[in-house]
């Protein structure tokens, strides 16, 4: 038998397979060939990438070799980054909105054959500094209503390149998946007073069956309705809504349980591809808001990190439905991941 779970977070139905539960060992990882000496991305290329933005160096010039990471604009675009201001308007019942917006890269490595579960905590930790830094610095810009960042790693995940990067997407709208979940996180609090996620991770915290890793200020999990096989959310344990806000004193503490969550799922299957997103809150400082839309956000919405391990396929049921099948029901998901040795 199978059993429906609710997500309250993103009110969404999951089924999940309680009874032909598969394991780490019934999921097919595909070989990811390697690029290296073509690849755009390593170091002794820079010539071959937009002028880098920011970079973590030792003393060396920019756009030169001697760099530890690296940010600079996507030479491929999907929105402009120009100072055209934002354009509305309509066309019959149709509405539209000039693409502008800004993508950026960060090469979060100058060694082509790292992968993410290698780079340890100290490296991670300036990873998480420079989302952060290019998180405020979009910010700046009152035509960007959400900025998201996220990792796709492997080809089934997306990646088209196989050096390790993530990117930033500034746009001047909220997609529709944030505005849902933003939506039912105000709608809790207006209802009780409460923080939607806080009330989830206190009673993830106190069940454990689906508990990753934890320390002082940060918790993972395997949410209770994962629509994917091994699907992680990791939280701040203390209310914030804000990832641009993560304190400098979080900043290792935020890379060790990234590292705890992705070498144990190394572990498990090894280089698998995935991808990683950090749900933070919509940009108020600068654009115009409707009255009030926004006036509970600091207390209602509490930003996560979501990985997806690209470990089953989606199929036109869950394409039509919107309703996921999951395989490998959370718990034990959670088990395999806390039993293995890293």
């Amino acid at each position: 038998m199978a059993e429906f779970r609710h997500d309250p977070g993103h009110r969404r139905w999951v089924i999940v397979s309680t009874d032909r539960q598969r394991g780490p060992g019934d999921y097919n990882i595909p070989a990811r060939p390697y690029d290296e000496g073509v690849c755009p991305f390593c170091e002794r290329q820079e010539g071959r990438t937009p002028a880098e933005i920011y970079a973590v160096r030792g003393g060396t010039p920019p756009d030169k070799p001697g760099w530890k990471l690296r940010v600079f604009p996507n030479k491929y675009p999907m929105l402009a980054t120009d100072e055209s201001e934002i354009q509305r308007g309509a066309m019959g019942v149709y509405d539209w909105i000039n693409g502008v917006g800004a993508h950026e890269i960060i090469v979060e490595h100058p060694q082509h054959y790292v992968l993410f579960h290698q780079f340890g905590v100290d490296h991670l930790t300036e990873v998480i500094r420079a989302w952060r830094l290019r998180l405020n610095a979009l910010k700046e810009d009152g035509r960007f209503r959400y900025i998201m960042i996220f990792k796709n790693h492997g080809e089934s995940a997306g990646a088209s390149i196989n050096h390790q990067h993530s990117q930033l997407l500034a746009m001047p709208v909220i997609p529709r998946i944030a505005a849902m979940a933003l939506s039912t996180a105000r709608e809790h609090f207006h209802t009780k007073e409460r923080c939607l996620f806080c009330d989830l991770l206190d009673q993830e915290l106190a069940d454990g069956s689906r508990i990753v890793a934890k320390n002082e200020h940060f918790a993972c999990y395997i949410p209770y309705a994962s629509r994917f096989p091994f699907e992680m959310a990791i939280l701040p344990v203390a209310h914030s809504h804000d990832f641009a806000a993560l304190g400098d004193e979080l900043l290792r503490p935020a890379a060790e349980i990234i590292d705890q969550a992705m070498r144990r799922l190394a572990a498990l299957f090894g280089d698998l591809p995935f991808n990683l997103t950090i749900h933070t809150g919509p940009n108020t400082g600068k654009s115009p808001r409707r009255a009030g839309y926004w006036s509970s956000l600091k207390y209602d919405w509490h930003w996560q990190i979501e990985i997806i391990p690209r470990l089953a396929a989606t199929h036109g049921f869950e394409w039509s439905t919107g309703l996921y099948i999951n395989p490998t029901p959370p718990e034990k998901a959670a088990e395999c991941l806390r039993q293995v040795k890293i």
